[in-house]
């Protein structure tokens, strides 16, 4: 990932139509705004970006000048055991509390989410016995998935483990809020979430609806989340670039040499 900027704040408008053309002419570029205003391309290496960064400014920007920072590589975060302890968190006015355990979903699940064969729109009823029969989680668990995170779509589950609480449909929203908060700024470095499954195990609300608002529960949640994954041995997640490389027999010392270079694996060869 870089962030890039114009020398010219006349240029903006320019960069934001020649970041649009980029994205439409490499399929593999993903260009988004952070919450800082900051214009990022990410790409699949050093010199794809290199090339994106030609493209862009040279072409689709018609040479108008750009500042670009250092590369960074984007990590996720997970965790690698379940909590240790129950998590609790008291909101604001100490008028509510919620009870939470964080713990690694199923080995190949985040790969069936993020391919679009388990989602949020599945009926679940279907949806709950496919997770049981593929993934061995328990069918009443599957069927009280409350959402994905984050963007509502990512590889990570927040699930009603609650017995007989009285209110938590008022609550649901501002739990799923704080949840999709948390998923999309990790705690660690706050990085995108993978592979975590958050189960609500109690939740002791106020009588009265107006201490239980989204501004007493949003936050509250937010903090049982983070308690809980922090409590579940966190992890950073690098990402690996699969490729598959073809070249002649006199050229393969030249290509294991480059792979080492860059920490590569090589998984299979093959002559043909």
């Amino acid at each position: 990932r870089v962030a890039v900027d114009v020398k010219n704040p006349a240029d903006l408008p320019k960069l934001v139509e020649g970041l649009k053309r980029l994205s439409k002419s490499d399929p593999l570029v993903q260009c988004s705004i952070e919450e800082t205003g900051e214009h990022i391309v990410a790409g699949a290496g050093e010199l794809h970006l290199e090339i994106c960064l030609k493209d862009l400014e040279e072409d689709f920007m018609g040479g108008a000048q750009l500042i670009k920072s250092d590369p960074v590589v984007s990590f996720r975060e997970t965790v690698n055991a379940t909590s240790s302890v129950d998590v609790l968190s008291k909101s604001p006015n100490k008028h509510n509390r919620l009870y939470c355990k964080a713990e690694p979903l199923p080995e190949g699940l985040s790969e069936e989410i993020e391919a679009g064969k388990v989602t949020a729109r599945d009926d679940p009823k279907t949806r709950g016995r496919y997770l049981a029969d593929n993934f061995g989680m328990d069918v009443g668990d599957a069927r009280k998935i409350w959402c994905f995170g984050p963007e509502g779509t990512g590889p990570n589950i927040v699930i009603d483990a609650t017995k007989a609480v009285q209110y938590l449909s008022e609550i649901k929203d501002s739990v799923v809020a704080g949840f999709q908060w948390v998923t999309k700024e990790g705690v660690l470095c706050e990085e995108n979430m993978r592979g975590v499954r958050f189960n609500v195990l109690d939740v002791v609300l106020h009588a009265d609806a107006i201490h239980r608002g989204g501004g007493q529960i949003i936050p509250t949640a937010r903090r049982v989340f983070y308690g809980a994954a922090l409590t579940a041995d966190p992890r950073l997640m690098e990402p690996i670039y699969l490729v598959e490389i073809q070249c002649p027999e006199q050229a393969v010392g030249g290509v294991y040499s480059v792979l080492n270079r860059k920490r590569g694996q090589v998984v299979e060869e093959n002559q043909r």
